[in-house]
């Protein structure tokens, strides 16, 4: 897509190069000028030479318009493969494609993982429909994502389960993410009388040999989230 932009934009630039040449060349020389205006066989020849320029440029403008519909057809395409359909956030299938880049590969030491889960999601449903269940997870996604946001990749890993994966990560960028979701989520409550938010986490972070992939990872981080929430391993 690019390499078809740049050659597209070099053609475009080449063919304003060319007609601005010619339009001087002709003011500048006078015996040419006088030919175009008193020879009809010359003026012929220089309308069918422009005509071929505008038609040229008309087409260019048209695969200048064609590319950015399929640029913005594709960025549609990408969310729509990607992106969760109800909160906009990484879906399964994106959590499952960034993991597959570490797939047989050695767990690198830096990388630590949270896992989050909307623990009450079940009781809102109940009492509030599955709209007022969207509405839970919608606002719990959006308080993931502020608190991920420039520190690590954010996806829905189904229902009402989330995952936080930290590259060149520590103790205390874990802490930062989690108080920030603790906050966000504690203020979220005070201002909303219908439903409060309530979740578990789940951390994995520098686990020794006992960790050998960032599958391995998750795996922990998620058995972790249920212990804290209470629900059998």
């Amino acid at each position: 897509m690019k390499r078809f932009d740049r050659i597209k934009t070099l053609q475009l630039a080449l063919l304003i190069l060319v007609t601005a040449a010619a339009l001087v060349t002709i003011r500048r020389d006078p015996e040419l000028y006088a030919q175009i205006a008193e020879n009809p066989h010359v003026r012929l020849l220089a309308i069918l030479l422009w005509a071929v320029l505008g038609i040229s440029f008309v087409f260019l403008l048209y695969d200048f318009s064609s590319w950015a519909e399929l640029r913005r057809e594709n960025l549609e395409l990408d969310h729509a493969i990607y992106s969760d359909a109800l909160t906009g956030i990484a879906n399964r299938y994106s959590v499952d494609v960034y993991l597959a880049q570490y797939l047989n590969k050695p767990l690198p030491d830096d990388m630590g993982c949270v896992t989050l889960e909307l623990t009450n999601l079940g009781q809102i449903n109940r009492e509030h429909g599955h709209a007022g269940g969207d509405a839970a997870i919608q606002s719990f996604s959006e308080i993931l994502q502020h608190a991920a946001s420039g520190v690590c990749f954010i996806g829905r890993n189904g229902g009402n389960k989330f995952l936080a994966i930290f590259r060149d990560c520590s103790e205390k960028r874990l802490e930062s993410f989690l108080r920030s979701v603790s906050e966000q989520v504690e203020a979220r409550n005070a201002g909303h009388g219908d439903y409060r938010l309530a979740y578990c986490a789940g951390t994995a972070f520098e686990e020794g040999d006992a960790v050998c992939s960032l599958t391995e990872l998750v795996a922990l981080s998620d058995r972790r989230a249920w212990q804290q929430h209470g629900a059998p391993v």
